[in-house]
């Protein structure tokens, strides 16, 4: 918003593109949308959940967590932000993109590579790297201050040293105080989940139906790709699932430590991994495990047009085609747990064997 409203006093036309991509707080899309409207802001809000939530569950379908296992739910926002409103750039006659990541961090790199992919004949304008820019903000507390002035909300002018990017998939938290080791993790706040301790009492069955690696139906009822996660994500937040502390290593090659959560990720993960246990052989498991870790490091560098992530997204659909049936769930304080399968697809080359009769050749499927 810093960068709108100073352009905007320098007498350049600016238009607000908001993107609802299941983001919350401090302000919803809607709010953000609304208010900048009602200030006399020329302001678009975009629907974009449903591309989010399609692009959140390819990731779950491919396995693709980063690193020390999270899923890719900020990085895979960008390609969802350029992609859907690149159009609509266009279509208003935009002829520079101006966001407001730091500049040669992560979010840089991955909003120029798909600018320059999506949008070859916008100009990316990176504000935080202008020296006349940076000169006027040289950090956050003057950027607050000088939306505090013009009467901006609170929920937009806060300096404080704490960073929160979410959206429909899940939320990462940074911070001043989370950089130091000796921080515990509890130092974060969750937004979409609990803590486990904070959880339900009481254990929660859940079912899902998987079609070609994709939610198809939850506890009997058919669902698009948003009504899955949004079930998921409630389901998950009851009971206190995923929050993972995590060290990461950026694409510029320095360290960040993050707090992550990705409730619904991590029950529809959970139940796509099982069902890759159940219907997958020896080597198609190997291959997929190759396959995740090309997708989940391109998502993380900002490189899905490029030729690797097509090329292996293309592989993962042959063999996630596989990944049909029902699975049964229970969780609980922190935990997915998995208790049974039903309706899986017979394939020739999986060798169902089990070691209690008779040494045959015979997989009980419910």
């Amino acid at each position: 918003m810093t960068v709108g409203a100073w352009l905007a006093e320098q007498d350049v036309e600016v238009e607000h593109f908001v993107a609802d991509i299941g983001q919350t707080g401090p302000m919803t899309a809607a709010q953000t949308a609304e208010w900048l409207t009602g200030e006399g802001h020329k302001a678009h809000l975009i629907d974009l959940r449903g591309e989010m939530a399609d692009m959140a569950l390819d990731l779950a379908a491919c396995q693709a967590t980063y690193g020390a296992g999270y899923w890719n739910t900020t990085s895979a926002s960008r390609y969802v932000l350029v992609s859907g409103m690149a159009q609509m750039l266009r279509s208003a006659g935009c002829g520079v993109l101006a966001h407001g990541c730091v500049g040669g961090g992560n979010d840089q790199a991955r909003f120029s590579r798909y600018a320059a992919a999506l949008t070859p004949d916008v100009e990316v304008l990176i504000p935080w790297t202008q020296p006349f820019l940076l000169e006027r903000f040289p950090d956050r507390a003057s950027m607050g201050a000088y939306l505090a002035e013009r009467n901006y909300p609170a929920e937009v002018t806060s300096a404080a040293g704490y960073s929160i990017d979410a959206n429909l998939a899940g939320a990462s938290h940074e911070s001043n105080e989370l950089e130091s080791l000796a921080t515990p993790p509890t130092a974060a706040t969750p937004l979409m989940t609990v803590w486990p301790v904070d959880g339900a009492d009481t254990p929660e069955l859940m079912s899902v139906r998987f079609a070609a690696g994709r939610p198809v139906q939850i506890q009997g009822q058919p669902v698009s790709s948003l009504e899955a996660l949004t079930l998921a994500n409630a389901a998950g937040r009851r009971h206190g699932i995923s929050l993972r502390s995590v060290v990461e290593n950026r694409v510029n090659g320095t360290k960040c430590r993050c707090v992550y959560e990705s409730p619904g990720m991590d029950v529809l993960g959970t139940c796509v991994s099982a069902l890759m246990q159940v219907c997958l052989d020896k080597p198609a498991t190997a291959l997929m495990r190759e396959i995740s870790d090309a997708v989940s490091t391109a998502v993380y560098e900002g490189r899905v047009l490029e030729t690797t992530h097509v090329g292996a997204a293309s592989a993962a659909k042959q063999i996630t085609a596989a990944l049909n049936g029902l699975v049964e769930i229970e969780l609980y304080k922190g935990n997915v747990t998995v208790r049974s399968f039903a309706d899986l697809e017979e394939r020739p080359e999986a060798a169902r064997q089990t070691r209690f009769r008779h040494g045959g050749h015979h997989w009980e499927i419910g």
